[in-house]
């Protein structure tokens, strides 16, 4: 077994890798940049080497530097996690070179899988189902055009090296296929150094599932059942669970079956995925493709490891290190289910737009997460587990993935696995960075998601005109009432402590008005009860004021045995108090009942019109400007492209008008909602 392990990597799957080989007893390295030099990854290993400046391009991407780290430290193996410089075939090679042991498959199997239009060919020769497409070179945007008419639209642009929902754009016609067509080759040379795009069929009301693989040098190779992983935005997975609620045991074993095949062809070893499409439509579950092999540990092997028990990253270690399997087919099991879901630093209240900047405060939901001491994986107690790599006052930066956690849970059944991510995601308390918590709140509610019937259109055919936060029922509405009045009370009843203000003998108001959206509910506080529009509400909380966080937990039948707690943050605002719980912020104006009836006078002040500016709706790059001075523009233009998170995005013209003034220039470095040009 290896002594000393170097993790080529950052964030929390370095913190997954080093917790699994401390467990095991072997020493960790990591290796930073300028923006990691206080990440929890850095102070965990039990060494660190500094490699380079903030940019990916001049560190985590430097193979010479990894592999420098790696010599001076006396490491004898590399994991490289996922991203960077875990697909890369010259860097297996490399490390070979220097007789330090990659933790991951061989580098043929890398070489063959990692290029996408190879990788199909050779899915179609092991008899693979693959989806119908053209897989050769384009010469250029009007072969492209040429090809797609000819496959039929909708058709999928990928970059051939891409990955993680970067290179890939999705077109209808072809004005998509000329409008992203070069797009694509960009991203696709920014972020893999290949520019390199293959055109296939998309396959509509589609749900992505994948196949776990796992094998030895010793020619045994397993599958690990699989992952739905449908709910996805722009080609990137935000849900995650295992098993799918789709597949049948037959399926599983045609699918499982002819990814091991796969694998066999290509001579793979350690952990893989293999990634598929499948038709919804097709309820015999019969219409199933090849998409890639990701020759690499997944974002979200959690859900595989809580349901098979098998910790995936201690099992690579051990094969890398030459061990055989210590499981056969037969044993891989089900047991209960799991549902991954990914914290990201971005704002769904305006698009998903990427959110860098200060992490003020990060706090987490308390994990029970255990090892059952036989070496057989972890799996909670509690069913909550958090893998991250953030900490209190750490940056989110523009050079890296938005991800901040991922929170996965474990129950019996799909429906309660949900309820507890639900719970936990309440739990979390996150200031400074823009997150899609409420977002993912309100997709573990939704009816749909609960049916699973899935598609990866899902956040698109549910959200066709963005997120506005979960809908409140009416349960909902005078729970959140009874609570912004108890934490009114807590506060009025404060101020008439402190001296000077109310008096000693002012006792606070026992009836009050709290609005709420359109809704105007009565609310009455007594020492014994609370009621909500003459409806009886059984709260019990504590709460004072400052706090952040509070239980409320709601009886929820009459002898007072089956409680129900609700995780609510409190923020105090004029006139009120933003409650969150439940996927949405709730503004509550809570006035005593004497001064509620005066509401009525106050004046509304009416936001500026911001439509005659083109504003950057993220910090990024602008990479070009399609328009000057003068110009004409239509609604719906393409105006700019702005480059974030290594992703491309496209500004458009709100209305028609023509180019007053233009105030930046391609190239130039933006913050958040500077004005890049304005309409007449």
């Amino acid at each position: 077994m290896f002594k000393k392990i170097l993790i080529a990597n950052r964030g929390e799957i370095a913190c997954r890798v080093i917790k699994t080989a401390r467990r095991m007893g072997i020493a960790t390295v990591a290796v930073y940049s300028d923006a990691d030099a206080r990440a929890p990854f850095v102070q965990m290993a039990d060494e660190a080497v500094h490699i380079g400046p903030a940019a990916a391009s001049e560190s985590y991407l430097v193979a010479d530097k990894i592999i420098a780290a790696a010599k001076q430290t006396g490491a004898d193996a590399v994991h490289p996690g996922y991203g960077f410089l875990s697909e890369r075939a010259s860097f297996v090679e490399a490390l070979a070179a220097e007789n330090i042991a990659f933790i991951g498959p061989p580098v043929n199997a890398i070489a063959a899988m990692g290029d996408k239009i190879e990788s199909k060919k050779l899915a179609r020769e092991a008899g693979v189902n693959v989806v119908p497409g053209f897989v050769g070179e384009i010469r250029d945007t009007d072969h492209a055009v040429e090809i797609s008419n000819d496959i039929g639209y909708p058709v999928m642009m990928k970059a051939s090296a891409g990955g993680g929902g970067k290179g890939m754009r999705l077109a209808y016609s072809e004005k998509d296929v000329r409008e992203g067509f070069e797009a694509t080759k960009r991203e696709g040379l920014n972020s893999f150094g290949d520019d390199r795009v293959f055109i296939e069929k998309f396959i509509e009301n589609p749900r992505h599932i994948e196949i776990q693989i796992l094998g030895d040098q010793h020619g045994n190779i397993l599958y690990l059942n699989e992952r739905e992983c449908s709910i996805q935005r722009r080609h990137q997975k935000v849900v995650e669970e295992a098993p799918s609620p789709f597949v049948t045991p037959k399926m599983r074993k045609a699918m499982g079956e002819q990814c091991v095949a796969l694998s066999r062809a290509v001579g793979y070893y350690s952990a893989g995925t293999v990634e598929l499409i499948v038709s919804g439509a097709d309820k015999s579950g019969e219409s199933f493709y090849f998409l890639e092999m990701n020759t690499r540990l997944q974002v979200e092997h959690p859900v595989t490891e809580a349901i098979t028990k098998i910790d995936i990253v201690e099992q690579m270690i051990r094969v890398a290190a030459g061990e055989k399997l210590a499981m056969t087919q037969d044993e891989i099991g089900i047991d209960g289910w799991a549902i991954e879901n990914r914290v990201y630093a971005e704002d769904p209240y305006r698009g998903f737009l990427p959110s860098t900047g200060r992490l003020v405060r990060y706090d987490p939901p308390v994990e029970g997460w255990t090892d059952d001491g036989e070496g057989n994986g972890r799996r909670g107690v509690d069913g909550v587990r958090v893998d991250d790599g953030v900490y209190d006052g750490g940056e989110g930066s523009m050079f890296y993935d938005p991800m901040i956690a991922k929170l996965v849970t474990w129950a019996p059944t799909r429906d309660e696995a949900a309820d507890l991510q639900i719970a936990a995601l309440d739990a979390f308390d996150i200031e400074g960075l823009g997150h899609n918590i409420d977002f993912l709140s309100a997709v573990m509610q939704h009816p749909r998601f609960r049916s699973g019937e899935l598609t990866t259109g899902f956040i698109a055919e549910e959200y066709p005109e963005g997120f506005g936060g979960a809908p409140a029922d009416e349960t909902l509405g005078r729970r959140l009432a009874a609570v912004g009045t108890f934490v009114a009370t807590a506060h009025a009843d404060r101020a008439r402590r402190v001296a000077g203000q109310l008096g000693n003998r002012l006792a606070p108001p026992a009836n009050w008005v709290v609005e709420l959206g359109d809704a105007r509910l009565e609310v009455v506080l007594s020492e014994d009860k609370v009621t909500v529009d003459g409806t009886p509400v059984d709260l019990a909380m504590e709460y004072t004021p400052g706090q952040r966080l509070v239980s409320a937990v709601f009886d929820t039948d009459e002898d007072g045995e089956n409680g129900e707690t609700m995780t609510v943050k409190v923020e105090a605002v004029p006139a009120g108090f933003a409650l969150t719980t439940r996927g949405a912020r709730h503004r509550l104006r809570v006035l005593p009942a004497n001064v509620a009836r005066y509401q009525k006078h106050m004046i509304e002040k009416t936001p500026p019109d911001m439509t005659k500016f083109l504003v950057c709706p993220m910090p990024g790059l602008l990479v070009s400007l399609n328009v000057g001075e003068g110009d004409k523009v239509e609604q719906g233009q393409p105006l700019a492209v702005v480059e974030a998170m290594k992703m491309e995005n496209i500004l458009r013209a709100e209305k028609s008008g023509i180019v007053k003034s233009v105030n930046a220039k391609p190239g130039e470095s933006l913050a958040v909602d500077a004005i890049i040009l304005e309409l007449e």
